[in-house]
């Protein structure tokens, strides 16, 4: 992240810029450099000791990663004809209503399918 050579040449005034913009909150007087040079150099790897220690942020367990796996083998897979009318939605073809609610619904799940297998695959790796 931020060596300590190349936080010393920045001003105060860079620091402060550089803490405000990463929302760090350096502790103590924040009218000293090294206050908040320890404070940008310090915060990248008490983020990943945080997430270590579970708070904050942390990985799912492997019975949350399944439970999404079944939901996606509920959902099913869709139909020629619901891939179909997935594609026509797609080019911006719209039913009439009252099917266009029903339309849009098969797209939102459809979507929503889509995000839960990126999910599965980002949380795979």
């Amino acid at each position: 992240m931020f060596t300590r050579t190349e936080l010393e040449t920045r001003n105060i005034k860079e620091l402060k810029e550089l803490c405000q913009r990463y929302s760090i909150k350096p502790v103590g007087n924040q009218g000293y450099k090294t206050t908040l040079i320890t404070a940008l150099m310090a915060f990248p790897r008490m983020a990943l000791i945080q997430m270590e220690n579970e708070k904050g942020l942390r990985h799912p367990t492997f019975a949350d990663v399944q439970n999404i796996g079944e939901a996606l083998d509920r959902m099913g897979s869709p139909t020629d004809e619901q891939i179909a009318l997935i594609r026509a939605s797609l080019e911006g073809r719209r039913m009439d209503y009252p099917y266009r609610y029903q339309q849009e619904r098969l797209m939102q799940l459809y979507k929503a399918k889509l995000l839960l297998e990126e999910l599965v695959n980002v949380l795979g790796t």
